[in-house]
């Protein structure tokens, strides 16, 4: 069972798709993997399996050899059998799911899905790996460099082909070859602490300074913001003075660049 739990593990298979696909609650995919041997699952659950992983024998399941073209395929049968619905078990309304295509609700779905489980099944440290990837998102807009990242996870762990590039590809070529350098030093064990102290000192020194930049700002904003409330004579910000407060807010930031640039001249 042991074996199982990896292989599933490897090919990224989460236990809400795989409840989908054996036609169980995610209860019962617990109970299933906390059995000592798949002999013991239902035959028609143990046959839908076997038939996904690609054997006809139980005994085959660890001499199966995981690579980009097992984990297509896999990833093929399951998604053929595991049809997405617009109003799923996962929860998501269909609010949600305005506006997106059959096939990328299956995608957003299968998301949430995996998020769901990670909230629920990982205690803090769970929340901490949503929660960064909240942040990663958030952050992925201003830094082209995180996309490279995500498609260098996507090939190194063999769900896409090496030689394709979603994006930039010599942009894109150039970073994965980077990462993949630093992988091979990370996991060599010759990357030390003592070693890297100062460039992680460099690290901690620039987001620091980042943070007192972006608190700086924000604290800028806040003044232009408390100014223009008291040039237009209101005392806070509505949905009725919104467009005006802006309008204001930017003519004061006119003012201020074109007072900074008299200044740099005199």
């Amino acid at each position: 069972m042991t074996k199982l739990a990896d292989l599933l593990h490897e090919l990224g298979i989460s236990k809400v798709k795989l409840a989908k696909f054996l036609g169980v609650s995610r209860q019962m995919i617990y109970n299933y993997l906390e059995m000592d041997d798949i002999n013991k699952w239902p035959k028609d659950k143990k046959l839908l399996l076997l038939n996904l992983l690609g054997v006809k024998d139980v005994d085959d399941i660890g001499k199966i050899k995981v690579n980009t073209d097992y984990i297509t395929s896999v990833e093929v049968k399951l998604n053929s059998l595991c049809e997405t619905k617009t109003t799923d078990n996962s929860g998501v309304g269909s609010d949600l799911l305005n506006g997106i295509s059959d096939k990328n609700k299956e995608l957003f779905i299968g998301v949430i899905d995996l998020i769901k489980e990670y909230l629920e099944d990982n205690g803090d440290e769970g929340v901490n790996i949503v929660n960064y990837l909240y942040h990663y998102l958030q952050a992925m807009n201003n830094t082209k460099e995180l996309k490279y990242i995500l498609a260098y996870v996507a090939k190194e762990t063999g769900f896409e082909k090496p030689m394709e590039f979603a994006f930039e590809e010599d942009e894109q070529f150039i970073f994965e070859s980077v990462m993949f350098s630093a992988m091979v030093l990370y996991r060599s064990g010759k990357a030390s602490k003592s070693k890297l102290a100062e460039s992680h000192r460099r690290f901690v020194n620039q987001i620091e300074q980042k943070i007192e930049e972006k608190l700086s700002r924000t604290m800028e904003l806040n003044n232009i913001k408390s100014q223009a409330l008291k040039e237009l004579g209101y005392s806070e910000m509505n949905e009725n003075n919104a467009t005006e407060i802006f309008e204001k807010i930017a003519e004061i930031e006119a003012r201020k660049t074109a007072f900074k640039k008299i200044d740099d001249k005199g």
